[in-house]
């Protein structure tokens, strides 16, 4: 009996998801074994997530060294007026079942305009669908004024496209830029698969705080709102993760072209326009903060 189109088509979808578990078996098999002289559970701890932060914000952030790295970055200007950052990596697998789970950090800026320590941040979900095979997405919240802030501070639940609001960043200088900043919604998402922006959604993510992840690291059961609000000093592990958020907020863009996008989720990009921003999702975004009330 001939096969069908379709069936074919599913029996190919097939063989290639199991290419792609197999690699990605192999590569958590390496990282596991690379991991274990400090033990596996050192990548989920403070010192562990910082160090993945600062790789991800060095894809997401220019490099002085190479000015023109500011063209494919988040914006300066946007960086320079930050009252926060999320930052974490999503790991996405499944065969029609699919789950996803991640982790991350997230900080503040101080009145002083200096950066507060790290709180510990995880997501997790399922779903359903014909999702196959395997992939991790970095993604990069800009968090635009103390309202998003609090959000990550005080627990409880907060939906970003509800009562808070989120939509795409600009990547790129110029006016465009500054256009954004106008009135911008209190938080800008940006993500990266596979090292390029991707403009995806952050649809249904539930962000929740590690309280276990900061107990451990700081000795006491300290809440996610005086570690952002700078009652804890910030920790020698985060140095590189500063340094890497202050070497771009210094970028010099005198010689930098004038040209500024938004990341679609396809190829192609959409430029930036008088217009502004638009929301993350068709449907505007519906992420989630959830954290058990101080």
């Amino acid at each position: 009996m001939q096969n069908s189109p379709l069936l074919n088509r599913f029996k190919q979808a097939a063989e290639k998801a199991g290419i792609q578990a197999t690699a990605f078996m192999k590569e958590s098999g390496s990282r596991v074994a690379a991991e274990s002289r400090g033990g596996l559970a050192q990548s989920f701890s403070l010192p562990g997530e910082a160090e993945k932060c600062s790789k991800i914000l060095e894809s997401f952030l220019a490099d002085p060294t190479h000015p023109e790295s500011a063209l494919n970055s988040i914006p300066k200007a946007v960086l320079q007026r930050a009252r926060g950052l999320a930052v974490f990596q999503v790991l996405k697998a499944g065969f029609v079942f699919s789950g996803k789970a991640g982790s991350g950090l997230v900080i503040a800026r101080l009145p002083t305009g200096e950066w507060s320590a790290p709180s510990c941040i995880g997501t997790a979900g399922v779903g359903w669908g014909l999702q196959i095979g395997a992939d991790i997405t970095d993604f990069v919240i800009v968090l635009n004024n103390d309202e998003a802030v609090r959000a990550f501070s005080m627990g409880g639940n907060v939906t970003v496209g509800g009562n808070i609001s989120a939509t795409a960043g600009p990547i790129g200088t110029g006016a465009g830029v500054q256009t954004s900043l106008a009135q911008p919604a209190p938080m800008f998402s940006y993500s990266k698969s596979k090292g390029l922006f991707a403009g995806l959604s952050l649809d249904g993510t539930i962000l929740i705080e590690r309280k276990d992840a900061n107990r451990d690291f700081y000795g006491s059961p300290i809440p996610a709102r005086d570690i952002l609000e700078g009652r804890v000093p910030p920790p020698e592990v985060a140095s590189r993760m500063y340094e890497v958020i202050e070497a771009a907020e210094g970028l010099d863009e005198s010689a930098v072209p004038a040209e500024a996008y938004y990341p679609g989720e396809h190829p192609e990009h959409i430029p930036v326009s008088a217009a502004g921003g638009y929301n993350v999702g068709a449907g505007g975004n519906s992420t989630v903060f959830d954290a058990d009330r101080q």
